[in-house]
């Protein structure tokens, strides 16, 4: 077998052209000056942590160390022969690559080539003629956004084709990290039989980032993935005119029963929740930090540059009472700006500037960093968040879930908040977004276009950062005597007990200044032909149909910084004034039950959808509605 392979060694060697000394030594020069810069922050910046002394990239730098160069690139090649992207690149373009937010499997077995191979000098790649074993050898793994504009060459391994790209240097192939995105993903909501369980309990949701990603799914060709669509944040992307709050409580709640556009034998329960918009000169000083994330996979020009610009547009809508502070964090986290006043516009963009990427994502570093940052900002009287922008790959520090949920409610706890941007596609981790956002008393938010920064951090600014209720609940309390069955349209992953609502101690969603949220029940009532589920031979029967009352209504929130909670409670009755704004909202839910497959629109469609949302699309000064009315379309193009 030894001499067998060092005649392939042979052979290769003699296929290929010689070394250019000049470009080689052009790209070292490069490689080295980059992984220089990537080895910290900038000269202000303060580390936390120092990268790890120990671990597989340091094993894998060693291991590459011992090789040869012309004998990496040769065994680089064999593999590559057969169509996998696991190669040993030249070991002196190792620290880059690591540096740059590469990563390593553990070594597997891979193919390796006994005979000569033909070499194709335009992609470096080596056309295999030739039988071959199996041999352990380590993978390279490259995350997509990094390469996005490199040479990328599809091969085929075993039916399924991978992608690799050449690194700089002597030509050599890695493998493209696939596609890793994952999502805060729930069952969608059950028909409930009312005789059964009459009481439904969850957290209001002002999130918006499901819309934004399937916006950008459908604008990319593709229809969106079933576990990406949240109906809730679909509906609650949208501004509402609902009725303002009277009196002393911060928000204004109303309730409405309607006919179903989907089943005229069912009934839709509208709740709308209208929040005080309190006039700017009003608002308490915001402390804010930055907490930006810098690592390998935020190159891409929809992240990194694309947060860059949608921070910026924001400074405008601050004042001088208000601060600015920046960490960032990738390998280890650093201080790049020290608290600022945010009308020093010069040092905020400056230090925004000089933000570049490189390394894995330490999220725990940088979280850490930021709230010790963000406390020693905070005074009596103000608010202070934290704002987080990542692609929401977070590769070190926190990988138990459960550990990273009850570090940011603690944090919560001391009295800062948290929020969440995400940029970028390809390794999105909306369900670590979601878990941050939800614990931290914050909104999470979606930024695939400048146009989606402007609504989220300009035109919606105080709803985002100053909030007017925390733990705000919701719990319903259906008429068995009225109803027979009932379902929650959204809302699966704000799920909550029954218990859970009078307990002040379970967290639940805020609600920001001027803020909108929308719930929609469908309900049935008692002796409709659209009741799914059969009397009980022996259920009791129910002695509440002489009431007039469908449900009760109540809700829980606390007053910014309160431990007590305060209770809202109103009937529910059938009819109320139904408005366009309503309507707008059953249309958009109609759709995202269109995006999921519900079992429960029978031969609803996208046509009537579009129908619905054009005659109640009212007033839209900004475009939203006639945005997602476009998207309906293009929907039912894709989908078909």
């Amino acid at each position: 077998m030894s001499d067998e392979f060092d005649d392939l060694k042979h052979a290769m060697k003699a296929a290929m052209p010689a070394p250019d000394a000049a470009r080689r030594a052009s790209h070292l020069a490069m490689a080295q000056k980059k992984f220089e810069t990537l080895q910290g922050s900038a000269d202000e910046a303060r580390p936390t942590s120092d990268r790890p002394k120990t671990g597989i990239f340091r094993g894998v730098r060693e291991m590459l160390s011992t090789l040869s160069t012309r004998g990496a690139l040769t065994a680089s090649t064999a593999f590559v022969a057969l169509g996998l992207a696991v190669v040993v690149p030249d070991w002196r373009q190792a620290p880059q690559l690591f540096d740059a937010g590469y990563s390593v499997d553990e070594a597997q077995p891979v193919p390796v080539v006994r005979e000569r191979a033909e070499v194709d000098d335009t992609l470096g790649l080596a056309a295999p003629e030739a039988e071959m074993e199996i041999q352990e050898a380590p993978v390279i793994i490259v995350p997509e956004p990094l390469v996005q504009s490199a040479p990328v060459v599809s091969m085929q391994q075993d039916g399924a084709y991978t992608r690799a790209m050449p690194v700089p240097g002597d030509g050599a192939l890695v493998q493209i990290e696939g596609d890793t995105e994952a999502f805060a993903d729930a069952d969608q909501n059950p028909l409930k039989v009312t005789a059964d369980e009459p009481v439904s309990t969850f957290s209001i949701d002002v999130d918006t980032a499901s819309y934004s990603f399937i916006r950008s799914a459908l604008m990319n060709g593709q229809m969106p993935p079933v576990e990406s669509v949240r109906i809730e944040e679909m509906i609650n992307y949208f501004p509402y005119d609902y009725a303002e709050p009277q009196g002393d409580q911060p928000f204004e709640t109303t309730v409405t029963v309607t006919d179903t556009p989907w089943n005229p034998d069912t009934q839709l329960l509208h709740i709308a929740i209208q929040g005080e918009k309190p006039a700017l000169e009003d608002r308490p000083p915001l402390n804010l930090v930055f907490l930006i994330d810098t690592s390998g996979s935020m190159e891409a020009a929809n992240k990194l540059p694309l947060l860059k610009q949608s921070l910026a547009l924001m400074l405008p809508q601050l004042t001088e009472e208000d601060e600015i502070a920046i960490v960032t964090y990738a390998g280890s986290a650093g201080q790049v700006l020290e608290a600022t006043s945010a009308t020093d516009t010069d040092a905020i963009l400056g230090a925004l500037d000089n933000l570049s990427v490189g390394g894995s994502t330490n999220g725990e570093d940088g979280l850490r960093q930021a709230y010790s940052v963000a406390e020693g900002m905070a005074e009596e009287g103000e608010v202070t968040r934290v704002l987080l922008a990542t692609d929401g790959d977070f590769n070190v520090g926190f990988f138990d879930p459960k550990r990273l949920e009850q570090f940011i409610s603690d944090k919560r706890e001391s009295g800062t908040y948290l929020s969440v941007l995400g940029f970028g596609r390809g390794n999105l981790d909306d369900e670590i977004m979601q878990t941050l956002a939800q614990n931290g008393s914050g909104q999470a938010a979606y930024i695939d276009t400048l146009s989606e920064a402007q609504k989220v951090l300009v035109d919606q600014l105080t709803g985002a950062l100053f909030p007017i209720a925390n733990d705000v609940k919701i719990q319903v309390e259906f008429n068995p005597g009225q109803i027979a069955e009932y379902r929650l349209i959204g809302y699966e992953t704000r799920g909550l007990n029954r218990q859970e609502f009078n307990n002040d101690r379970v967290d639940a969603g805020d609600i920001g200044a001027g803020h909108t949220v929308t719930a929609i029940y469908e309900i049935t009532p008692v002796g409709s032909p659209a009741v799914l589920t059969d009397d009980l031979r022996y259920g009791e029967v129910a002695t509440s149909s002489d009431s007039d009352e469908l449900g009760f209504f109540k809700l829980r929130y606390k007053a910014p910084g309160a431990d007590n909670s305060q209770l809202i409670e109103t009937p529910i009755l059938a009819g109320g004034d139904v408005t366009d704004e309503m309507r707008f909202a059953m249309a958009i839910a109609g759709f995202g039950e269109l995006l999921t497959d519900s079992p429960y629109l029978g031969d609803w469609s996208y046509d009537q959808a579009i129908a619905l949302a054009n005659a109640s699309k009212g007033d839209d000064p900004f475009g939203y509605r006639a945005e997602a009315i476009r998207l309906m379309r293009l929907a039912e193009s894709l989908d078909q």
